[in-house]
């Protein structure tokens, strides 16, 4: 399947803010739900998470930010882990260098959360309903927590975040977020948000010290997911991180299957949705 094949059941659309212009793909009506995408880009197994989203009566809107659109960094018959390992290491490099994304350092937000921002908010108007939902995943995991600053946001998900790389045990214990930023999500928790995450044991990318951090800060608020590294699919050819993606084995009864679920039914209370 080709690229522009993938992702066939979507609409193309273009939003602005302060001069900031990036492209989103939407699916579905109702309350709108942000899903950010990771390393490497809007993937088919990203896309697919998103109808999932979209068939449980929300308006999908799954921004460009990185990759290519609909492309699959595994192609049938590729089994080279050293092949798909460079496709990320490409992909992750890209985002490094750019002005948009803080990956080393800590207690800053991405600049690119920002342009989000508004565009949940235009998604707000446009869609209704009580609020917005968001899920990041990987670098793009800390976004929703970000987001949340604004009231529109009711139901963030940070599914396995990265950042900032936890290169040293305070990197680790953090989350890619200002320290007034957080504040304002932890006042915001303390009147009745919460906050959702998921991650595998085990994971380099997402230790464990980053949801205890979580946990410190928002309380009872955050809702902390750890999968056992071996509920990953095993057919994923990097180790356990992607929960709702590539690691997801779609058989009712699996962990990532149930964690997945219990998601979507978290932007469903959330949301309100029909």
């Amino acid at each position: 399947m080709t690229p522009a094949e993938t992702l066939a059941d979507f609409e193309r659309a273009e939003f602005t803010d302060d001069g900031i212009t990036h492209h989103y793909f939407r699916r579905g009506s109702g309350p709108a739900v942000i899903v950010i995408p990771e390393i490497p880009g809007l993937t088919p197994k990203v896309a697919d998470f998103a109808r999932r989203v979209s068939d449980a009566g929300a308006t999908v809107l799954v921004p460009s930010l990185f990759g290519v659109d609909g492309a699959d960094p595994v192609p049938a018959g590729l089994t080279d882990l050293p092949r798909v390992g460079g496709l990320m290491v490409r992909s992750l490099g890209k985002v490094c260098v750019s002005r948009e994304f803080t990956v080393f350092a800590t207690g800053q937000s991405s600049p690119v959360v920002t342009w989000l921002r508004a565009l949940a908010r235009h998604a707000h108007a446009e869609c209704g309903g009580p609020g917005v939902g968001a899920i990041g995943m990987c670098v793009s995991g800390g976004f929703a927590l970000a987001m949340a600053v604004d009231e529109t946001m009711i139901a963030p998900v940070l599914s396995q975040p990265s950042l900032p790389l936890g290169i040293t045990p305070g990197r680790r214990h953090n989350i890619d977020i200002s320290p007034s930023e957080l504040t304002t999500v932890k006042a915001r928790c303390a009147k009745g948000l919460q906050v959702m995450g998921a991650r595998f044991e085990g994971d380099r990318l997402v230790p464990s010290s980053r949801f205890q951090f979580l946990r410190e800060q928002l309380g009872d608020a955050f809702i902390g997911v750890d999968l056992p590294a071996e509920s990953a699919n095993p057919a994923a050819l990097i180790p356990p991180h992607s929960v709702v993606t590539e690691h997801l084995i779609d058989e009712p009864g699996q962990p990532t299957r149930d964690t997945l679920d219990e998601i979507i039914d978290f932007f469903r209370r959330k949301l309100e949705l029909r």
